[in-house]
């Protein structure tokens, strides 16, 4: 993997939360994420050992043989579906690290102590104030935005940084980073692909949700950041609205004035999609535009209606690119978010930001220029919000999809 800022390079073989919520189990096996719900590579028993508070007097573990200490904050106990997936990212960590002391170009700068937050804010304040008493110089994690809020205030008192994996961008704020895909990112991305393709009336869809909303504010910011006029934003609070909003758009659609249509929510969108298509619509006439939880869903993506669609997604390569050593280490397919905690473990043993006085100063972190991940660039934003690169997918028929455009911010 190769890591790198534009300014500075190192030799590197190639660096999704609810908004209100934290996350909660769905089924064995599933989570529920805000908005969004997708499926884990192994099946959990669907036990519950609880909420309470882990005991954080000692590291769970520890793994890494530099001299710059780094606490990873991630759910290992409680919640059973949260702590498989705790557990699975701290395994990314891991191969990270080996990664790390298998190459001889690479130096090892860090010693990662891993430490669990349970599934509930006081946890992860525990974990973190644990963490900050051991003398870490940079936290990473939790996964919830219930969780990062919580770390976070304790790192920002310490003035430790810590960079968390929550998709909320409500929870960002100087010194507290979120490294995943943020609303803004997803909508900055899709708008941006709609124009350099001459799409010019762009209009969207959003569920009343926390989730939803947020992409619908994201939607409207970036539409109007990228030239768009976008007046024709619909919010739905159960499908039986559906018939209604189509109904209302339909007199735009048919002269033009929608010409594309951002509908990230699962659930409905091939309803939506239906309902689109017997009012006459084509995807030459409007191009439907999902989200990046689209990605892993195989019934939607296998739906007739949806043919043609395009969306946001993150690129597959790089967890390909993992996913034979995860599985021989680990016995287990890794997750998608496996490729973001790679990432930061990489990012943190990163010389000029782990070596630095003091290490990762906030100038550092967030060169402009960004660096190359696992996943294609990244950037970190002094305000604590990222940019994450993201290709353009279109759905064919049969459920196969394609990228018809490269990884960018």
């Amino acid at each position: 993997m190769k890591m790198e800022d534009k300014g500075a390079r190192w030799s590197r073989r190639a660096v999704m939360a609810g908004l209100a919520s934290a996350l909660a189990a769905c089924s064995p096996g599933g989570l529920q994420w805000g908005s969004r719900s997708f499926s884990l590579p192994w099946a959990g028993d669907g036990a519950n050992t609880g909420g309470l508070p882990p005991i954080a007097s000692a590291p769970k573990e520890q793994f890494g043989r530099g001299r710059v200490n780094v606490a990873l904050l991630l759910p290992l106990s409680g919640n059973a579906a949260l702590s498989q997936l705790g557990t699975a990212l701290a395994n990314a960590a891991k191969l990270a690290i080996q990664f790390i002391e298998a190459n001889p170009n690479i130096g090892e700068n860090i010693t990662i102590s891993l430490r669990d937050t349970g599934d509930s804010a006081a946890g992860a304040t525990s974990a973190a104030n644990a963490a900050v008493a051991e003398g870490v110089k940079l936290i990473l994690g939790p996964v919830t935005a219930e969780q990062v809020s919580a770390a976070g205030q304790v790192a920002r008192t310490a003035n430790v940084p810590l960079i968390g994996f929550a998709n909320n961008s409500a929870v960002a704020m100087p010194g507290v980073y979120v490294l995943n895909i943020l609303p803004e990112t997803e909508m900055k991305r899709a708008v941006r692909y709609l124009r350099d393709q001459g799409r010019r009336g762009p209009a969207g869809i959003f569920p009343a949700t926390p989730y939803g909303e947020a992409l619908a504010t994201a939607f409207r910011q970036q539409a109007i950041a990228a030239g768009f006029n976008p007046g024709a934003v619909y919010t739905f609070s159960a499908i039986s609205e559906a018939q209604q909003i189509m109904d209302q758009a339909k007199p735009l659609v048919e002269r033009g004035a929608i010409d594309a249509l951002v509908m990230p929510d699962r659930a409905s969108a091939p309803a939506f999609a239906s309902l689109l298509a017997q009012a006459g619509a084509t995807t030459e006439t409007v191009q439907l535009v999902g989200s990046a939880d689209w990605a892993n869903d195989p019934a939607l993506l296998g739906n007739p209606a949806l043919a043609g669609a395009i969306f946001p997604a993150v690129d597959e390569a790089g967890l390909n690119a993992i996913r034979a050593d995860y599985a021989a280490r680990f016995g287990t397919n890794p997750p998608q978010m496996a490729t973001i905690v790679y990432t930061a473990t990489i990012l943190a043993n990163v010389n000029t930001l782990s070596l630095a006085t003091p290490p990762y100063e906030s100038s550092l972190l967030t060169n402009p220029a960004g660096f190359a991940g696992r996943d294609g660039l990244f950037r970190l934003h002094a305000n604590g919000r990222s940019d994450y690169a993201l290709v353009i997918r279109q759905i064919n028929a049969g459920g196969a999809t394609r990228t018809v455009d490269g990884a960018k911010l």
